[in-house]
């Protein structure tokens, strides 16, 4: 089966909704924002998530295979993801680049952390390169502009009613286009 085209029969199925935890960084921020991000989740309808930790994925790894098979059957994407040096980390770039054809015609999201400018500087690169790969981004974002001093000490975000608005808004617009193009993609395998 083509990588791009799911189960005609799937079309009422649940999006699979692959997290990526893009920094593999000893002491890394990451986990805190993928668990409240992952609870976001966990109560919208439709969406099934899974996470993939680039940490698990770098070689020499034993999960980089398995990474290949979990990305190709997601429906959608979402790419959490820290600012380092006004770009994304280079294990984020190095699985994006281990692959082409799991990307294709499928959407990815952003959420992003970082001191001032909350990773959004990493989310314009990232933005360029999912287009290259065919993928479609999803408008709207979710930034912690100074991550660590949102989160309490047990990773709880402390003034949640902004940031759970701006994780709801992605969602709907992620679900959309993941609905759309999963349906597309059965009625007319895409061949970029």
């Amino acid at each position: 089966m083509d990588l791009n085209t799911p189960d005609p029969t799937a079309s009422d199925a649940p999006l699979k909704v692959a997290v990526i935890l893009g920094s593999n960084r000893e002491g890394r921020f990451g986990p805190v924002v993928a668990e409240w991000f992952l609870g976001r989740t966990a109560g919208h309808p439709g969406i099934e998530t899974e996470l993939i930790d680039v940490a698990e994925t770098e070689p020499p790894a034993t999960g980089a295979a398995a990474a290949t098979t979990r990305l190709a059957r997601a429906d959608a994407f979402v790419v959490l993801t820290p600012e380092y040096n006004h770009s994304y980390p280079a294990p984020l770039k190095n699985l994006i680049d281990r692959h082409y054809a799991e990307w294709q015609a499928k959407p990815v999201a952003f959420v992003s952390y970082g001191g001032i400018s909350g990773g959004l500087r990493a989310v314009e690169h990232l933005r360029q390169v999912f287009a290259e790969l065919h993928a479609v981004s999803v408008r709207d974002t979710v930034s912690f502009h100074n991550a660590g001093a949102l989160f309490d000490d047990r990773g709880a975000l402390m003034d949640p009613a902004q940031a759970n608005g701006a994780a709801k808004k992605l969602l709907d617009q992620l679900v959309w286009w993941g609905r759309a193009l999963r349906e597309a993609r059965t009625r007319h395998p895409y061949g970029g």
